[in-house]
């Protein structure tokens, strides 16, 4: 079946649309300029999170996919961040300042710093552009079965995602390793 919209490339005489089949579904597509532009929606909503880090220098990641977030989580999150790294690296790891990032609870591993942005600065963050690109090249506009099948695409779109992609999405100005 052929759809009017063109999911993830730029075509000359395209423009980028919001498709929006309902007030609670809003994406970003291309489409040949003067189309409407659709997409599946889907209705019933499961979740799965992502917990992820990437070194934008070497494209080296860790990721846990959850049911939920919570601070148990984040903290195995971060143990495997730092057995992965080694006890002879140090990681500096940088996070938004949601609830499971800071709260009391959180156990930091000797070898990890929190480096916490300001509140309400995804921009800032690398690892949000990472978001952006899976959801746009392997997550929206989608129907999914079930849990499971939501869990098996979260994995597969971080799987898909090779060191060199890391880098060159996770890459910012700020971020450089120092001898």
């Amino acid at each position: 079946m052929e759809t009017s919209a063109i999911l993830g490339q730029r075509r000359r005489n395209s423009r980028k649309a919001k498709t929006d089949s309902s007030s609670d579904t809003v994406s970003d597509v291309w489409a040949p300029k003067g189309s409407r532009p659709t997409a599946v929606k889907q209705t019933e909503y499961d979740w799965v999170y992502i917990f992820g880090a990437v070194n934008p220098v070497n494209g080296k990641s860790s990721a846990v996919i959850t049911p939920t977030v919570n601070t148990d989580y984040m903290n195995h999150h971060l143990r495997f961040i730092s057995e992965e790294a080694g006890k002879d690296v140090h990681v500096v790891l940088v996070l938004d300042q949601a609830g499971w990032h800071i709260a009391k609870q959180l156990v930091v591993p000797k070898n990890i710093s929190l480096l916490h942005l300001p509140a309400y600065s995804p921009e800032l963050n690398p690892i949000e552009r990472l978001w952006a690109y899976m959801k746009s090249h392997y997550l929206s506009n989608r129907v999914y079965k079930n849990y499971e099948e939501i869990f098996n695409a979260g994995t597969v779109a971080w799987n898909n995602i090779t060191s060199e992609m890391f880098c060159s999405i996770c890459n910012t100005e700020w971020i450089k390793h120092e001898n």
